[in-house]
């Protein structure tokens, strides 16, 4: 009997401090991981992003255009605008090539590693020691029996949504 006691009294008192514990601490998650006081900053501007590698596959700008003012609407609150805006995104497509991954037993290549790569400027004019300027790359893979054509737009989606992640994190994000 005695040791029951004990046992309920020792589960009361860890209820009661798990109680304490979880009014006094108050934790925020954020899923898109955006951190933007809306307070100060309410619009951003995303210029267009031409194409200046050597290599050119013409609707690969629109898709990475689209994606990434897909992913500053869907996941933040910032009013996109054409000029003046309080963060601004600006910058090229300049790089877009292919290099043979691996080599088959009779000497042929057998796997294809596709690369893009986008350079970035990104202004925040409420504070500016934000800024910055650098590049993001994303490769894909394909079986180099597969003709590029075959793949390319597939391969340029997945490319283009690992490269606007990694600017939507650079960005907004301050992880």
């Amino acid at each position: 009997m005695e040791l029951k006691t004990k046992h309920k009294r020792l589960l009361v008192g860890w209820m009661f401090c798990c109680s304490i514990l979880l009014t006094a601490c108050s934790i925020s998650y954020r899923f898109n991981g955006a951190s933007i006081d809306y307070e100060k900053t309410k619009t951003i501007q995303i210029d267009n992003f031409p194409i200046r590698s050597a290599y050119v596959w013409a609707p690969m700008q629109s898709i990475f255009q689209n994606k990434l003012t897909d992913i500053f609407a869907s996941q933040t609150k910032l009013k996109q605008v054409k000029r003046n805006g309080d963060l601004q995104l600006a910058g090229e497509i300049t790089g877009f090539d292919q290099y043979n991954k691996g080599i088959s037993s009779s000497g042929y290549s057998s796997q294809v590693q596709l690369k893009m790569t986008v350079n970035v400027r990104f202004v925040n004019n409420k504070k500016h020691t934000e800024d910055f300027e650098r590049q993001f790359t994303a490769t894909a893979d394909y079986d180099a029996t597969q003709q590029l054509t075959s793949v390319q737009e597939e391969l340029v989606t997945q490319m283009t949504k690992d490269i606007t992640d990694q600017i939507f994190n650079a960005t907004v994000a301050n992880w």
